[in-house]
């Protein structure tokens, strides 16, 4: 009786384990997929609009970008490892106070950094320029330095929470290990068993064919040996 017991409470532990194995790996597999979905239309409608602008005559920056966010200057409305997607702005038009924008920094913070803040003040100047002051929400003050519009590589469209922790996994040695490596050795280790498990069966047939033979000659030679007495 303790011994069912003990077996029904492993096998129903090795249930609830499957069954949670199962929920993270299907997460797992559906971010990736996400990832390389929107990689491959990123890449498909920016292929597409620098043929065109090329054609045009004109050579702008990308028209869509995705960026992981590796900073906490713009929590909470944006996280760690939280991907970013912007869109080109073609005039300083389109721009307005509250936008969030990725721009190359000239700030001696993050100088040289593509870097996502907010616009809090834009200014004119006499030349026709358009200068940026922009800040981290979860800064205490603004960047130091404005930023002009050709400095900028676009607004944000909307935000992917937590996605840049697959990305970043996946960077990982690790990571490559569990997602690539590790399959693709089970799924060639489960083509190897199916193969021996095919040669087995296969011997398994031609012996007993040669004994259904062996057999079969056996009663006839029986026969011939009836037949002469």
């Amino acid at each position: 009786m303790g011994d069912n017991l003990t077996r029904l409470n492993k096998k129903k532990w090795f249930i609830k384990l499957k069954k949670i194995f199962h929920f993270l790996a299907t997460v797992l597999m559906y971010s990736i997929c996400l990832i390389m979905i929107i990689v491959f239309l990123v890449f498909v409608v920016n292929f597409i609009d620098k043929q065109h602008n090329l054609k045009s005559g004109n050579n702008k920056k990308d028209l869509f970008s995705a960026y992981t966010i590796v900073s906490p200057s713009m929590v909470p409305a944006i996280n760690v490892l939280d991907i970013v997607v912007t869109m080109r702005v073609d005039t300083p038009e389109d721009l307005s106070e509250g936008d969030v924008i990725t721009f190359n920094s000239t700030d001696y913070r993050y100088s040289g950094v593509r870097v996502t803040h907010r616009i809090i003040n834009i200014e004119k100047t006499s030349s026709g320029e358009y200068l940026y002051t922009t800040k981290g929400d979860n800064n205490n003050t603004e960047d130091s330095s404005r930023i002009s519009f050709n400095e900028i590589y676009g607004k944000v469209l909307f935000v992917i929470p937590k996605v840049g922790y697959i990305q970043y996994y996946l960077s990982s040695i690790l990571g490559w290990v569990s997602i690539i490596i590790a399959p693709a050795i089970m799924i060639i280790g489960y083509d190897i068993y199916k193969l021996i498990r095919t040669l087995r069966s296969s011997d398994e047939n031609d012996m007993r064919k040669m004994e259904k033979r062996i057999e079969k000659k056996k009663n006839i030679s029986k026969k011939e040996r009836r037949f002469k007495k």
